[in-house]
Parts: C-alpha cells; sequence; structure tokens
C-alpha cells in the first residue's frame, strides 16, 4: 500500500474581512465609545472636592442635571458594553479558527497571545497618555479566562457572569463613600512635572487601569461570550423578542438601581450615611452590568431596523465605521483629552465644570466619529487594528 500524502495543518484565516463583519456588534462599538468618552471626560478634570463616584461635590445649576443623567445612563454603564462587546469578540475569533479545523489548544493560544499585546498596548497607553485605560485589563482578561472564554461550558460561563456581578458590586459599594479632601480623581492630571506624571501614570494604570478594572469586568466578559455562542448580535432576526425584553429590562434596570446615587451625586440627596451611600454604589453598579445587556440589546435592534431599511444610513454607517476601528478611536480620544485637560499639558481641565467637560467629550467623540467615516470611504483601517493584528498574526496575508 502507498502511503497516504500528508494534510498540510489548518491555515489561520486572520482578521475578519470588514465586508464580513456582524453589522450589530460593529454599531454598538460605535455607540459604546460615545459612552466611554462621556464617562471618561470627567476624570480629566481638577481643582473641585471629590465625592461619590469621582464627581465634584461642589455641582450647581447645569452640572447637577450633567451628574444625575451621566451616573444614571453612562457612569458604570459604558464599560460593562464594552465588555460584552470584548467577550463576544474573542468568541468570534475562536469560531473563525473552529471553522477551517485549528485544534482548540491552538486557539486558546492565540488568544492568549493577543491578550499579551493588548497588556503591552495598554501598559503604553496608560503610562503615557490615560492611566485609566481599559485595553491592558481586557488583555489580561484574555489571558487569563482564554480556556473558559475558547471552551468552557456554558455553565461556567454563565456562573462567572453571576459571581462577576455580585464581587464588583461589593468591591465598588466603597465608591458611594466620599473621598475626603481629594481634588481629582487620578492626582497625575494636576502634576506638571513630566517625570512624576509618569511616575503616577505607571502607578494608577497598575493598581487602577490594570487589576482594579480587570476585576470589574470579568463578569461581562463572560456573559458577552456566552451571548456571542448564541449569535444574539451576530443574528439578531432570530432574537428579537429576547432583545426586546433585554433592552427594556436592562435599561430599565439600570436607571431604577442607578436612582439613588445619581440622586446623592447630584447633590439632591447630598448627605446619606455612610451605609446608604455604599449601598446606593453598590445597587448603582448592579445596574450597571444590566445597562450594559440593555445597551446592547438596544444596538441589535437597531441593526435589524437598518436591515429592514435595507442597510445602513449615514448616522448607523457613522456608527459602523466607528465601531470597526473601535481600538483606534478609543485612543484618539486620550490623545484629545491629554493634549486639552491635564496640567502638564494644555491645563483647561483645571476648575472645569461638568458641562463643559461632558460637551467635550461628545465633540472629540463627533470628530473621532467624521474620521473613522473619512477611513472607511478611503479604504483605511484603523492603525491600532493594524497594529494588532500584524503583532498577532504576523505580516501574513491573511493580517492585511
Amino acid at each position: 500500500m502507498s502511503a497516504s500524502a500528508p494534510v498540510d495543518p489548518p491555515v489561520d484565516p486572520g482578521a475578519t474581512p470588514t465586508a464580513d463583519r456582524a453589522l450589530a456588534p460593529d454599531v454598538a462599538r460605535g455607540g459604546m465609545l460615545l459612552l466611554i468618552a462621556l464617562a471618561n471626560v470627567h476624570v480629566w478634570g481638577w481643582g473641585h472636592p471629590i465625592g461619590a463616584r469621582g464627581y465634584p461635590t461642589d455641582v450647581e445649576g447645569v452640572d447637577r442635571w450633567v451628574a444625575f443623567l451621566q451616573v444614571l445612563l453612562v457612569d458604570g454603564r459604558a464599560y460593562p458594553l464594552f465588555a460584552l462587546l470584548f467577550g463576544h469578540g474573542v468568541v468570534q475569533l475562536a469560531w473563525r479558527r473552529g471553522a477551517v479545523g485549528m485544534p482548540v489548544d491552538a486557539v486558546t493560544r492565540l488568544v492568549r497571545r493577543r491578550g499579551g499585546w493588548l497588556i503591552l498596548i495598554g501598559l503604553v497607553h496608560g503610562v503615557l497618555l490615560w492611566p485609566g485605560d481599559i485595553i491592558g485589563a481586557y488583555g489580561l482578561l484574555a489571558v487569563i479566562m482564554a480556556g473558559l472564554l475558547v471552551r468552557g461550558a456554558d455553565g461556567s460561563l454563565v456562573a462567572t457572569a453571576v459571581a462577576g456581578t455580585v464581587l464588583v458590586s461589593l468591591l465598588y459599594a466603597g465608591t458611594g463613600v466620599p473621598t475626603g479632601r481629594q481634588t481629582a480623581v487620578l492626582p497625575s492630571v494636576a502634576l506638571t512635572d513630566p517625570a512624576a506624571v509618569l511616575v503616577n501614570h505607571a502607578f494608577e494604570w497598575t493598581v487602577n487601569g490594570l487589576f482594579v478594572q480587570a476585576f470589574a469586568v470579568f463578569g461581562a466578559v463572560a456573559l458577552g461570550a456566552w451571548a456571542a455562542r448564541r449569535r444574539i448580535l451576530d443574528e439578531p432576526e432570530r432574537h428579537r423578542r429576547f432583545l426586546v425584553r433585554a433592552a427594556v429590562a436592562g435599561i430599565g434596570t439600570a436607571v431604577l438601581l442607578g436612582l439613588p446615587l445619581a440622586l446623592v451625586v447630584a447633590r439632591v440627596w447630598p448627605e446619606p450615611s455612610l451605609a446608604v451611600g455604599a449601598l446606593a454604589a453598590f445597587l448603582h453598579t448592579v445596574g450597571g452590568y444590566a445597562g450594559g445587556v440593555g445597551y446592547a440589546a438596544l444596538f441589535g435592534l437597531l441593526a435589524l431596523r437598518v436591515a429592514a431599511r435595507g442597510g445602513p444610513g449615514p448616522v448607523t454607517g457613522a456608527l459602523q465605521a466607528c465601531g470597526q476601528r473601535s481600538m483606534s478611536c478609543y485612543l484618539a480620544q486620550s490623545v484629545v483629552f491629554a493634549i486639552l485637560l491635564p496640567a502638564w499639558a494644555l491645563g483647561l481641565g483645571d476648575d472645569a465644570r461638568l458641562w463643559q467637560l461632558a460637551l467635550l467629550g461628545f465633540g472629540a467623540w463627533l470628530v473621532i466619529l467624521l474620521v473613522a467615516v473619512a477611513s472607511a470611504r478611503a479604504g483605511l483601517r484603523g492603525p491600532a487594528e493594524v497594529l494588532l493584528r500584524r503583532l498577532t498574526y504576523g505580516p501574513s496575508p491573511a493580517s492585511r
């Protein structure tokens, strides 16, 4: 008998081509970046006494409304949505390789390798620009949770999501307690010496940006992977009823559970006891997970509406373009804020009011959104996405 011909190992298919990407996750990422900008920008300001959730205690006038609405709808809701989409993306990566026959162990190693590069990108971003960086935290979770996300049982994903929600909510109960005389959430934004800034950035990113934030979203990452296995956002037409219920229940729960802390931050309820403040922050965090689910479902329904109309219009097309370049757009926000706000740059964050910071956050997101649209029309990928793909897959045709 003649020897059988050797079987070539499966070839990594690389990144998903833009034309093959599902609409709903990309639209969700584009909208999420507005929430991220609004959630982050007030942390760049300083010069006011800091209270619950890092908001000033001397809010008045329009600032009260800004604080109230942000705590109710944005604060603690944006990053769970971000984490859900990250978990979703890991499952998509795994399925794409499973479809060409790559072994599970090889896929798991790929997820960990990608996570390692994310940690490095997050480190550079966190030390040079924004110590509140979340990229490194997601990289750490990819390294730690790769086996669970790629091959873990559905029950394990659900148990991780539940445990994450409870544990994180207990941890974040402390954010409802005033911080004393501190006048900046991150002390580095008020420093002017470049060496001191870098040292503080390294400490702030390691403690908060890497470990605390990784702990804060690990449950949402697991939940996103569970949802991706059911293709809830990839095939929203099959899950319309579920998406409607999830959107209504999730956002409704976020508003209901976030209301006590929103009243505290807006100084409508100015001096709650420590126990009440901690309980309000605990409920707010639980509501944040529900809000992340609700927003994801809402974007899934938006994708259904777009499909019914025959394709993306100008607004959804812009969100899609931004979502396809989400990491580049996220990093671009930091560049804008870092140039304008901290004391070591132009220093416009000194004594800035909440409404001014929120307006800047919206304006930065809008400009970056327009740049993403122009990049899409020119056929250009986001530079950060290109870098990550090159680092993860190497300079092969599949990575281009």
